[in-house]
């Protein structure tokens, strides 16, 4: 597209004397104006049915606007980077009414996570695991099974039995003691009570409620 530029000033010559060679005006101005024009209007945009060349241009409307002005690239752009976040908020405030549980092995608020609803803290806890695939994943604690030494065990004793006479039927009621007296004897104390750091594997779940 390009812009009419005058090329003769014809108001300049009514200021001339007359008999002036450049106070006449010459057919050729006038043509010369009337082709500038031509392709002066020739090059321009319709009003109706415009086939637009080249990289045209338009103020960018702001975000949200809903009317008949035309939409920019840059509008475009930003309208729907903002598609996920507006359907996730909507997703969530479905999946999450009010009064919902949500719990989660993080400590972020799921305000942040979800970016719907207030949530408040009701507590947390351990879910422990058992054996299985998986289950070490972001867990703490031990392995799901913990064979315990003798020093881990608490100190114990066992009975063996007791000595005794000879019994009605004729046999000496002798069992595994050396001791001379009767009565039950003990065997000698085992195991030590010592700690072990081998718990059952767990995760800490964090528990909140939407109040709003």
């Amino acid at each position: 597209m390009s812009n009419y530029t005058k090329s003769t000033n014809f108001a300049v010559k009514d200021g001339l004397s007359a008999g002036t060679a450049a106070k006449r005006v010459r057919g050729t101005e006038i043509d010369d104006e009337y082709n500038a024009i031509a392709v002066a209007v020739a090059t321009k945009a319709n009003i109706n049915n415009t086939a637009l060349t080249g990289v045209p241009t338009a103020p960018t409307a702001s975000a949200a606007t809903n009317s008949t002005q035309l939409a920019t690239t840059a509008y475009a752009t930003t309208a729907i980077a903002a598609i996920p976040a507006v359907t996730s908020a909507v997703v969530n405030a479905l999946a999450y009414p009010v009064g919902s549980i949500y719990t989660s092995v993080v400590s972020t608020n799921p305000n942040t996570l979800l970016g719907v609803g207030v949530w408040s803290a009701i507590g947390q806890g351990r879910v422990l695991l058992g054996a299985g695939g998986g289950y070490t994943a972001g867990a703490t604690g031990g392995t799901a099974t913990e064979t315990l030494t003798i020093s881990q065990i608490p100190s114990h004793s066992h009975t063996s039995g007791w000595y005794g006479p000879r019994g009605a039927d004729g046999h000496v009621n002798i069992f595994a003691s050396n001791q001379p007296n009767d009565g039950s004897v003990n065997t000698g104390s085992a195991g030590g009570g010592a700690a072990h750091n081998n718990l059952q594997p767990y995760l800490v779940v964090y528990m909140w409620k939407r109040t709003s």
